[in-house]
């Protein structure tokens, strides 16, 4: 046990280097689903988070005896908590109008907490929570994609040219069918041989008529740019 204000540095050691582990654990998982903020981000916010609560706690030990000096360790780490928004708003800024960039957002913003838990010796408290962040991503995400097949939800995901407008002549096809587009999320694709750019649409469908699926495949496939469309279990893979 270290003693009120003094630590070593091999308590310094441990507790950032725990940071770093259970920061890249979760890190790992966003890094696996191709997210905005994946292994390296996490690792640096909590290992951040953690350095700043470390500070709050034992940096400033030598003004403790000053006169007309009020210590609270918790100031700066409710910076951190304020602060932590901005770099979670850029990762739903970067999903445009989906709500994917919303679940990489709240994990920035535990991962955070974790640091600050870790920072201020909280262990059990920081791993419990590592592990249930794990369950809720990588488990109840399986969880999440029963329901939207429960609810006659479909996902597909068109690789198409980089062009203005494509995703226009996709919505029209759609509407033609009257399928509802619950969410749309676009991703850029590297050129292929010929220098040609091309970008992945995934597309969330709320069908009357699941069946109908293989026909309105066909449809998209139709216009002209389309590479390649995925659906079902070529989704999943």
């Amino acid at each position: 046990m270290t003693e009120v204000w003094s630590i070593d540095y091999l308590h310094i050691l441990l507790r950032l280097s725990l940071a770093v582990l259970l920061g890249g654990v979760i890190g790992f998982e966003r890094e696996q689903h191709n997210h905005p903020a994946g292994f390296r981000t996490h690792i640096l916010v909590s290992l951040g988070s953690t350095l700043i609560m470390l500070i709050s706690i034992y940096g400033f030990e030598p003004f403790l005896h000053e006169e007309n000096v009020r210590f609270d360790p918790s100031r700066i780490a409710a910076q951190v908590v304020a602060g932590i928004g901005f770099l979670g708003a850029g990762t739903i800024l970067r999903h445009g109008f989906t709500v994917t960039g919303l679940t990489t957002a709240a994990s920035l913003w535990v991962v955070a907490a974790i640091g600050l838990g870790i920072g201020a010796g909280f262990y059990f408290g920081a791993v419990v929570t590592t592990f249930f962040v794990l369950v809720s991503l990588a488990v109840l995400a399986k969880f999440d994609q029963f329901i939207i097949r429960k609810r006659h939800l479909t996902q597909i995901r068109v690789c198409v040219v980089d062009q203005p407008g494509k995703l226009g002549e996709i919505a029209m096809k759609l509407g033609e069918r009257k399928i509802n587009v619950k969410s749309v999320s676009i991703h850029d694709e590297e050129k292929d041989e010929n220098e040609v750019s091309y970008v992945t649409i995934d597309l969330t469908l709320r069908m009357q008529k699941p069946n109908s699926l293989p026909f309105v495949v066909d449809d998209i496939k139709q216009i002209k740019g389309v590479k390649e469309v995925q659906y079902g279990n070529s989704l999943e893979s």
